[in-house]
């Protein structure tokens, strides 16, 4: 038996993963989580043998479960199924450990396969991602850049991000202009959606 937890902010979404899952002879949905920390804390008393992880949930996000979990519990196997399959979570996502990667677009018995793979020891990437994340190559972008670009990408103001940050403002303008110039930006505001299109954060 494939001991399965879920995990996803979306109930409708979760539950009906959960009920497709539990139609196999095979798996046992033994949790479902509504947030990453929900997801960790799950994992460590229930010892799962497979998470499915949606991406982007309320934190730590679905590549940071992977993360944790490939350091903490290394026998539950990490799969993402997620709605946003850009190629930088991808390549992020892989970085961290995850042993699939699967669009929430893919067939019920694809998604079954895809976790009797990962339990075998195997690994699964949707193949269009895959494509698609090769055809994209890497960020230009540093770490620091990503980060003050994403926080420009929610909205938040210079001094609002130089204040999550722990940055001067004037060290926050530099890293924003560096990272317009780097993907050919008018302003922080494009620089952010070319940058969340490719993936890069």
């Amino acid at each position: 038996m494939i001991r399965i937890l879920l995990a996803d902010d979306e109930q409708l979404i979760r539950d009906a993963i959960a009920g497709l899952l539990e139609l196999e002879d095979d798996f046992e949905v033994v949790a479902r989580a509504a947030s990453g920390s929900e997801a960790l804390s799950a994992a460590r008393s229930l010892h799962p043998d497979i998470a499915l992880l949606d991406l982007q949930m309320p934190a730590p996000d679905g590549i940071e479960v992977a993360r944790t979990l490939a350091s903490e519990k290394p026998d539950c196997r990490c799969i993402i199924v997620t709605s946003h399959g850009r190629p930088g979570y991808l390549k992020s996502a892989l970085a961290a450990g995850v042993r699939g990667f699967v669009p929430k677009t893919v067939p019920a018995a694809v998604l079954a396969q895809v976790v009797r793979t990962v339990a075998a020891g195997g690994r699964h990437v949707d193949p269009q991602l895959a494509a698609e994340a090769i055809s994209a190559g890497d960020s230009p972008l540093t770490p620091r850049e990503a980060d003050v670009l994403a926080l420009a990408r929610d909205g938040a103001s210079v001094d609002e991000i130089a204040g999550r940050v722990s940055l001067s403002r004037g060290t926050v303008r530099n890293y924003l202009s560096a990272a317009a110039t780097k993907l050919g930006a008018v302003n922080r505001h494009e620089a952010a959606r070319i940058a969340s299109e490719h993936g890069w954060i």
